[in-house]
């Protein structure tokens, strides 16, 4: 068995660009930005910024591209993948490829707020037949426990 899953959070470093494939496909390009702090061997606090390249795909694409600004937070969960290329100094560079599977605005503003998709129901626990009994009738814990 192996597994290739990489979690981030961090910045939308430029506009997201949305192209589609000749097969009608959507595709969500833009950069994500993650900070960390350290100390260097003088003992001062410094930056660290890793840049990834992400790829978002279909509905999830179309829905998120346009709110997909410069600065924007967001949680990104996909498949990670390097890519080594050479630039036009003939020097051997890398990129971190990121396949987002999943993708959540952070730090969204009421008046921002995307639209849902009236397609896809977000699961509520009031009304739950798991949570609340039919009419008149009431639920007795002691009943049908199983131990």
């Amino acid at each position: 068995m192996s597994l290739n899953k990489i979690i981030l959070i961090g910045n939308v470093g430029r506009e997201a660009e949305l192209r589609y494939t000749p097969q009608g496909t959507a595709v969500c390009n833009f950069t994500l930005a993650t900070n960390e702090r350290r100390r260097n061997p003088s003992g001062e606090l410094e930056t660290i910024t890793t840049w990834f390249r992400v790829t978002l795909w279909g509905k999830q694409a179309e829905n998120l591209h346009r709110y997909l600004q410069k600065g924007k937070q967001v949680y990104v969960e996909g498949r990670l993948r390097v890519t080594e290329w050479t630039d036009r100094d003939n020097k051997a560079r890398y990129s971190l490829d990121v396949t987002a599977t999943d993708l959540r605005l952070l730090g969204v503003r009421g008046d921002e707020e995307p639209e849902v998709d009236s397609e896809v129901e977000e699961p509520t626990l009031s009304g739950s037949p798991l949570l609340s009994a039919p009419n008149n009738t009431s639920i007795d814990e002691d009943d049908d426990i199983p131990f």
